[in-house]
Formats: C-alpha cells, structure tokens, sequence
C-alpha cells in the first residue's frame, strides 16, 4: 500500500507495517483523540470536554504523518484504487461498533467551498470553521430521521467539517452521528492533554 512491494494481500510491507502509527490504544471517548496512558471508565479530552462536538463518537485507524500520508494522498488523488481492500478491512476493524450501530453509511461530502480552499489555500481558521459550518445541508430530511449515521471520511484534522456534517444531519432528525477516519492528526501535544 505505501512503498508497493508485493505482499501476499492488500496491505504493508513489514517495514512499512514498523512505521505505521495505528489509532488502537486508549483515547477520548468521544473524538478518539489517543491518550499516552489507559484510563479507568470512558474519559474524554479537554477539547471535548470544553465544547462538546456534535457527532457522538469519532475512530480513526491511522495517525496522519510523513509514514501515512503518501497511501492515503494516493488514494484521494490519484485513484489508487488498490489501497481500498487494504484500508477497507482496516476501517471495518476500526468501526466495527459503530458499525453494529448504524443504518446509514455516508461519506463526506466534499463542498464548493472546500475545493475553493485547497485551490487558494484560506490561513485563517475562525473563517474557515464559520463558512465549513454553513457549507453542509441534508437535500432529504426524510431519509436521515431517525437513523444512526456513519460518516466516513479520509483524514480528521480539526474536527470541523465532520462536526458541521453532524450538525446538518442532527437537524435534519438524525438520532446519532459516528464518525469513522482512515486518519487523523495527532500533534505531540494533544496527546498530553
């Protein structure tokens, strides 16, 4: 998946395998933001707990750095195709409670706006966050009332655009909104917190 030596199925390479940050340890409950230590009972983050996001459970299977990102970028941009059985059993894995859970699979949808950002690349994050949070809209209420949600998507950053789906989906009747992520940035000093 990453260096494309052949392996006996979809996945890494030994060495590639080595380098990979896997999500699977203790984290917050609500954001899976990891924690450098297992606690005792369901803990969330400060973030989290500062302002509660809208989604009620988000899982990642990657931290997204220098070791991730060339798979993942493949994928996204230049249809690699191949990585997805590969990525697939992974997320499975990653998800499989939510997955239990839910009725409805939707990925993110990728809006205007956020084909304006990468083109011009917009620097200021309250600007951004504001225009991500009106950027979401369900065309068909009906077919989300009442349902739990799986929202896929490629990387989680700040949380704001799967947060800004979750809102749009819980005002649509949404009951629960998950979140599943093939990765996630992870700075050093979030995992302290």
């Amino acid at each position: 998946m990453s260096c494309r030596l052949p392996v006996g199925a979809p996945g890494l390479c030994a060495a590639c395998w080595s380098g990979i940050t896997f999500l699977d340890g203790p984290g917050c409950t609500c954001c899976g933001l990891p924690f450098p230590v297992e606690l005792e009972g369901e803990n969330s983050c400060a973030a989290c707990l500062a302002r509660h996001p809208a989604f009620d459970s988000a899982r990642a299977i990657l931290a997204y750095d220098e070791k991730s990102r060339g798979a993942i970028l493949a994928l996204k941009h230049a249809d690699r195709l191949d990585l997805v059985p590969g990525f697939a059993r992974w997320l499975e894995r990653a998800g499989k409670t939510a997955l239990a859970d839910c009725d409805l699979i939707v990925p993110v949808p990728l809006h205007r706006w956020r084909l304006w950002q990468r083109r011009y690349n917009q620097s200021a994050e309250l600007a951004r966050r504001r225009n991500v949070q009106r950027a979401f809209k369900v065309p068909d209420p009906a077919r989300v009332r009442g349902k739990c949600i799986l929202l896929l998507d490629d990387v989680l950053t700040t949380g704001a655009t799967v947060d800004a789906c979750a809102r749009a989906l819980k005002r649509a009747g949404a009951t629960r909104v998950h979140v599943l992520a093939l990765a996630r940035v992870v700075k050093a000093w979030d995992v302290l917190i």
